[in-house]
């Protein structure tokens, strides 16, 4: 298991002063609709287009509806299995291109192909349109032959509830669930409750409580946090895979992965719950420069693998 508890290193503490300096107050005042919406998700497509390395393969994948990006880092087999990853953006912005170099290292760490699912996006398409499309997604999975022994689901913040959601779903439809799941900063309660009082007595250097509630009205305009598909954390957990969930220490969500991670124990199954002193919401995406995110994304590839191939 890598050494969380740990001082952060000079690299986090300088990217938690740059977030919390410039881009905190910029998430506090903006919103999830019109030019905003449109500058945000090209600027953050553009930022994930930074070169793979070499011998990396990238294609794009449509089956029926379905449709999304595969990223296979070489050495990597699909032989073994795959990993379906829902990628983070408060369900309105974010995609297989920003998510691109997230995906590959998850890849190059586990031996695993990763299928970046390009799912709808709100407020265009509301709930339930993304979590329909992670379900769809899993579908197609086994259909095109992987057992379910062979996958796993992974996600980031938004995408962490589509994770939780598709186990939930998995239950309740009667399907197989995944060799295991992995969890990076998921945002769980829509209701923020908790969020808000943590960030008044610490505030978050990178994730707005206001903002993230913009985001859940625009996906879930007329639906109430109660529902049923939403309440992920609210979910029967028997039966769900083994769970790996890695939150940074400074996140006003933290409470969300301490809650999931207990309830999974609680219905008797097997939860790695990592609290990452010092870190930022979703800060394995920065292992270019943090030798806390590389430690962290090496211990998740070794999870995913070592749940596919026991």
């Amino acid at each position: 298991m890598p050494q969380a508890n740990t001082v952060p290193s000079p690299q986090s503490v300088r990217l938690r002063r740059l977030f919390a300096a410039r881009v905190r107050p910029l998430a506090d005042r903006a919103s999830p609709h019109g030019y905003q919406l449109r500058a945000l998700r090209s600027t953050i497509d553009s930022a994930g287009l930074a070169p793979l390395p070499r011998r990396t393969a990238a294609w794009p994948a449509r089956y029926g509806n379905v449709r999304g990006v595969w990223m296979r880092a070489p050495g990597s087999s699909s032989a073994t299995g795959a990993v379906l990853y829902l990628h983070g953006g408060g369900f309105v912005f974010g995609s297989p291109r920003s998510h691109r170099t997230l995906a590959y290292r998850i890849s190059r760490a586990s031996g695993l192909p990763v299928f970046l699912l390009d799912y709808r996006r709100a407020p265009e398409h509301p709930f339930p349109a993304a979590a329909d499309d992670a379900l769809a997604a899993y579908r197609v999975s086994l259909d095109r032959g992987f057992p379910a022994s062979r996958l796993a689901i992974a996600g980031d913040s938004a995408g962490g509830h589509l994770t939780a959601g598709l186990l939930a779903d998995l239950t309740r439809e009667g399907l197989p669930q995944p060799a295991a799941a992995f969890l990076e900063s998921p945002w769980l309660d829509l209701g923020l409750t908790e969020t808000w009082q943590r960030d008044r007595a610490e505030r978050d250097p990178f994730l707005s409580p206001a903002y993230a509630e913009k985001c859940r009205r625009a996906y879930a305009p007329a639906v109430p946090v109660t529902h049923s598909r939403l309440d992920v954390l609210g979910a029967d957990k028997a039966g769900w895979p083994p769970i790996l969930v890695q939150v940074g220490g400074t996140e006003a969500i933290l409470g969300d992965s301490r809650r999931i991670a207990e309830s999974v124990t609680d219905a008797g199954g097997s939860a790695t719950l990592q609290v990452w002193p010092g870190q930022i919401h979703v800060f394995q995406a920065f292992a270019d420069f943090l030798p806390e995110a590389k430690r962290a994304l090496r211990f998740a590839g070794t999870f995913l693998h070592d749940a596919i191939t026991c």
